[in-house]
């Protein structure tokens, strides 16, 4: 029998990565709905609504400075002092404009495909990688837990054929999922988008910009799905991976940035993986160092540190390259029993 195969067949045959299949499919599809319902095409009739709702709300603003202006001149004519309840000469110089309300404040929420599905692509990527993640790190924890992969090693002896046999299939297996969904993804919200919303302004340059970024976010995916497998292999549990994903968020997004914060680093961001993350989405992530603050014509320029696609390009594959040797290493030398 062939052994990817039999492996991917074990695969979808787990209860956890059935049911996984389907929370994140419902997940997806209450995101695509919730945005759907929301989204409302803005035509003539909307824009005048909106015009007349801000000219409203000035003549409304309009009116309650004339009405304060009178109360203040009229305490002021009764001999009261008006320092502490109203601003300087009764407020007369802050007279409310109409170019002060805009009418793009009362517009009902339009979904625009060029601005925001870059944001839905790292939405999808998280939501995803997740699902790698869980799938992953149970997929060959429950093979060690409950013996099975002793038993497969009694039919196929080599052990590291297996192991990347395994590793193999499961990201085919993520890899095609994700493209598959990935693809209705974008169809979902570029018909919201045309039905729904707006999808002016698409190019053939910003279709090559989403489809590297959704390729982004296909490679983080199978990086997290292969160190939770990696991990849960050298644990020869599944815990031993949940353990780990909650162990660096704590020490990473907590620890670390209480500890620098402390002891005064510069940039404690750098240090932290999500920012390396959305690095990897947006090409490049700028932090900010308001403490070494320099002033210029009264204007504050913090020094800036830029983390690049390319740093979270070596620190993601170096941490896979890491865990995956460290759980091939283990699988050759140690007692299988």
């Amino acid at each position: 029998m062939n052994l990817a195969k039999a492996e991917f067949r074990r695969l979808f045959k787990r209860r956890l990565t059935r049911l996984m299949l389907v929370l994140m499919v419902l997940g997806l599809g209450a995101i695509v709905v919730s945005f759907t319902l929301a989204s409302q095409p803005t035509g003539p009739a909307q824009r005048a609504a909106a015009e007349a709702k801000a000219q409203q709300q000035y003549e409304e603003q309009l009116r309650y400075h004339q009405e304060a202006v009178a109360d203040c001149e009229a305490a002021q004519a009764r001999g009261e002092n008006t320092d502490s309840r109203y601003p300087p000469d009764c407020g007369r110089d802050y007279v409310p404009q109409r170019d002060q309300f805009m009418a793009e404040w009362f517009l009902p929420y339009q979904f625009d495909f060029k601005a925001e599905f870059g944001v839905f692509v790292s939405v999808f990527a998280g939501i995803v990688a997740l699902f790698g993640f869980i799938v992953g790190a149970s997929y060959v924890g429950a093979e060690w837990n409950t013996g099975g992969m002793m038993n497969l090693l009694l039919w196929r002896p080599r052990r590291l054929p297996v192991l990347l046999t395994k590793l193999g299939v499961l990201l085919g297996s993520v890899l095609g999922i994700s493209v598959v969904l990935g693809a209705l993804w974008t169809v979902a919200f570029w018909l919201i988008g045309r039905y729904d919303g707006t999808v002016a302004g698409m190019t053939s340059g910003t279709w090559q910009s989403l489809a590297i970024t959704g390729a982004r976010g296909i490679g983080l995916v199978l990086a997290v799905t292969a160190v939770a497998f990696g991990l849960a292999s050298l644990g020869r549990h599944t815990a031993m991976a949940l353990g780990a994903a909650v162990g660096v968020g704590v020490v990473s997004e907590v620890g670390l940035r209480i500890a620098l914060n402390i002891v005064g680093v510069s940039f404690p961001d750098r240090f932290v993986l999500s920012s390396y993350a959305v690095a990897w989405f947006n090409k490049t992530y700028t932090l900010f160092d308001w403490n070494s603050c320099q002033f210029s014509m009264g204007a504050c320029e913090p020094a800036e540190w830029v983390v690049t696609w390319q740093q979270s390009a070596v620190l993601f594959g170096v941490g896979v390259v890491a865990v995956l040797g460290a759980a091939l290493w283990t699988m050759r030398s140690r007692d299988i029993t």
